[in-house]
């Protein structure tokens, strides 16, 4: 659900930005991804089902869908400068993403001092959307307001086009 909602949405929006260009999509994705796969034999985890491996591997189909849409629009109009997508890592931050396990809440409070404040965790989502020196960079993975290594799990370009039908099957959708 997780990385179809960044699809869906990118979908619906696209008309809309296309008004609007030039345009930057930026997705947040987390060096989480490193340790993602995508299970193509049971994508929705009702064979076997691990919270953490579940945020991995959706992290990972947010990297693939970003280098996949960038392909896709840089041949229709990024010769234009119309669109860029990338991805990004906000680095770990002092959130509520662990509210709901015990043990990683009190690990979190352990290493507290070393996390992000949510305005220091957005610094590369807004780089992504606003740096001039972006304007024609697309495909890549961000973190802290730096190109970063994409595992070459998320480099697959194999993958990203089977992921991209798939989910574009699973949402009744078609985009070419």
């Amino acid at each position: 659900v997780s990385s179809l909602g960044h699809f869906l949405l990118t979908f619906l929006l696209l008309e809309r930005l296309k008004q609007c260009a030039p345009a930057r999509i930026v997705n947040v994705s987390s060096l989480a991804h490193h340790g993602g796969r995508i299970r193509f034999h049971d994508l929705q985890g009702e064979k076997s089902y691990n919270r953490g491996l579940a945020y991995c591997h959706s992290k990972l189909a947010n990297v693939l869908f970003t280098r996949e849409l960038a392909r896709r629009l840089q041949g229709k109009s990024q010769s234009q400068g119309e669109f860029t997508a990338n991805a990004l890592h906000p680095g770990s931050v002092d959130s509520e993403l662990v509210r709901h396990s015990f043990v990683m809440t009190w690990l979190w409070k352990i290493f507290s001092f070393f996390l992000k404040t949510p305005c220091e965790g957005a610094q590369t989502s807004i780089y992504c959307a606003v740096a001039e020196e972006l304007d024609s960079v697309t495909g890549q993975y961000f973190s802290d307001c730096q190109p970063a290594y994409i595992s070459p799990r998320g480099r697959d370009d194999e993958t990203a086009k089977k992921l991209w039908s798939v989910s574009c099957e699973l949402l009744g959708i078609q985009w070419d």
